[in-house]
């Protein structure tokens, strides 16, 4: 299928799985946007390289792809784990059948359904469920507890303007100090009131400033290291809120290298295509991976990373990363991780296309 009818190709460019054409020869004559992503290639790359150059698959996978294209049988593989040309692996269920094409012969259609994807939707659906749910009881408690702690403050002020005894007036300073703190802390859980404010930004300029004041936070210690994928179009944001997240998960990767003499953070941009938030597919994803190579997240602060005041260090608040994760959220957007000793990544997913499509995958 050196060059697909039209219809069919505005058909799999449009599918959330991963669709490759071959040739008898098992060699690749089309693949659409999300059959790139998986493979790390693109069309005009992959075009005429034989699949498992691209694709290291079980032995069973490559015999039934030649079966198929013997007997014109279709088959299903589940769970087939395949090692692409970069080191990646990628489990997926492969499904393949036949095209039929006087001019061309008989072509391979091969479906990749990534199973890490659907996977990482129904964990990530659950965490939401369960972080919206914990969030707003947060923010129920905070604003039950501001309400006697504003009479509280109100009652020590009017004690202190009747004392005269500088030691008790101390006292009722403190009381004053505190009950200040309390109040900023809670304010920091219920987070952002307002709306955000949308409007085009680069991406990059934000990811810039947030390297400027990193790097004049820990110095010389730590290297900031920018890639970008330049072709980035703008991206309707709230231009502070957006920093406000970035930064929060940027300040907690810094914090995490403070032992270390060689710490990096490296901040990328790429895009991403028929990338599914939510319920919703959308076309064009800007991803933002913020990686260190720090000790790692502790297993047991895996599942739980994103609520309020969850934290592994003993002076951290908590809760710049469920405050990220809301200000993520008002964005349409997700976050998500990977980690293990000496890499941490933290993905920040922002839609192009807001008016997307639902789907069930």
């Amino acid at each position: 299928m050196e060059t697909p009818d039209c219809n069919f190709q505005q058909l799999v460019e449009a599918m959330s799985s991963g669709m490759l054409v071959l040739d008898d020869g098992l060699r690749v004559r089309y693949l659409n946007p999300v059959g790139e992503m998986l493979s790390g290639r693109s069309l005009n790359q992959a075009r005429g390289q034989q699949l498992m150059a691209l694709i290291t698959g079980p032995d069973a996978l490559l015999k039934r792809l030649r079966d198929t294209l013997q007997t014109g049988h279709p088959c299903t593989l589940r769970e087939q784990e395949l090692l692409l040309h970069d080191g990646r692996t990628l489990t997926v269920d492969v499904a393949v059948s036949t095209l039929d094409s006087p001019r061309q012969g008989t072509r391979l259609l091969v479906e990749l359904q990534p199973l890490d994807r659907h996977r990482r939707l129904t964990r990530d659906d659950l965490n939401r469920v369960r972080e919206q749910t914990i969030r707003q009881l947060a923010r129920g408690l905070a604003h039950e507890i501001k309400n006697p702690l504003g009479g509280l403050r109100g009652a020590a002020q009017l004690l202190e303007r009747e004392l005269d005894d500088p030691e008790l007036r101390e006292y009722t300073g403190v009381i004053i100090r505190e009950a200040d703190r309390l109040k900023a802390l809670l304010n920091r859980m219920l987070g952002p009131t307002q709306p955000p404010r949308m409007a085009p930004i680069n991406i990059h300029s934000v990811l810039d400033e947030i390297r400027r004041l990193l790097l004049a936070e820990a110095g010389d210690r730590l290297r900031v290291v920018p890639d970008y994928d330049p072709s980035l179009p703008d991206i309707e944001a709230d231009r502070e809120l957006l920093m406000q997240a970035l930064l929060n998960i940027a300040r907690n990767a810094m914090l995490a290298l403070a032992e270390r003499d060689d710490g990096e953070i490296r901040l990328r941009t790429r895009i991403e295509r028929q990338f599914t938030i939510g319920a919703k597919r959308h076309r064009l994803v800007l991803r933002i991976d913020i990686e260190d190579n720090g000790p790692g997240i502790p297993e047991a602060l895996r599942e739980t990373l994103f609520l309020p005041m969850v934290t592994g260090r003993a002076d951290g608040s908590g809760l710049g990363l469920s405050i990220a994760q809301s200000l993520i959220g008002q964005h349409h957007g997700l976050i998500a991780f990977d980690s293990e000793p000496g890499h941490t990544r933290f993905s920040v997913f922002l839609p192009y296309d807001l008016s997307a499509e639902e789907t069930d995958s």
